[in-house]
């Protein structure tokens, strides 16, 4: 059995609360691609992905999903043959486009147990976090990884707990401190490194692929801890 050892760990009862579990996560770069891939393994019965990139020979430094024969394929139509090679048992639902406040009704048109913001536009960000809290759906929101080198670093908090995070000092000011306390957000707490090129973002394998499995980590016991 695929997810035997899992099983070993969490036990069958909430292997099969993972089973019966639907995740969307909007953004498959190299943090949320790395969600997919942990969440898949973690036996989530139903992803729900969302991203309208093609693989680029410039994400070959940290995302998952590009290789060579992905170069020039849309993200969502590899992450789900992907999917379908690790565990065929799961339902996969993909939508190509760019959220924002006049079509993310149209991705959340079935039962969501938790959303994951991977994206790094901030008007998207703003959309989905404000569509979550509106309508109680749990959410995470990942924050800036580039320019950094310790994935150690990485935590989960609060956004208003955030600092030495210039993407989380953007999205405090979109919302009221109140608010704040209400998104809950990956974070690194490490000081962007100064970089030769400032129209360059610089990344690296690690860091934003630590945060893609520690927010997975994170929703794997968040529903395993809340849902019946």
């Amino acid at each position: 059995m695929k997810f035997t050892r899992l099983e070993n760990l969490i036990g069958s009862f909430s292997l099969e609360k993972l089973k019966s579990s639907t995740v969307l996560i909007v953004g498959l770069g190299g943090v949320g691609g790395y969600v997919v891939e942990a969440l898949t393994r973690s036996g989530i019965g139903n992803l729900i992905l969302v991203d309208y990139d093609k693989v680029d020979i410039t994400n070959f430094n940290r995302q998952i999903i590009a290789v060579n024969e992905n170069i020039g394929k849309y993200k969502v139509d590899c992450f789900k043959e992907r999917i379908d090679s690790i565990n065929e048992g799961c339902n996969v639902i993909t939508y190509k486009l760019k959220i924002d406040n006049d079509n993310i009704k149209d991705i959340f048109n079935t039962k969501i147990d938790f959303v994951v913001d991977a994206v790094d536009d901030v008007s998207a960000k703003v959309a989905i976090i404000n569509y979550c809290l509106e309508h109680n759906i749990d959410f995470i929101s990942s924050m800036g990884t580039g320019n950094r080198l310790d994935p150690s670093k990485l935590t989960i908090m609060t956004l208003d707990k955030t600092y030495n995070d210039p993407l989380a000092r953007i999205m405090r000011s979109k919302f009221e401190k109140s608010v704040q306390k209400r998104i809950n957000v990956c974070t690194s707490t490490e000081l962007p490194l100064k970089v030769k090129d400032k129209s360059v973002i610089g990344s690296n394998a690690f860091v934003p692929s630590s945060a893609g499995l520690l927010i997975a980590s994170y929703i794997v016991g968040k529903i395993n801890e809340t849902k019946c």
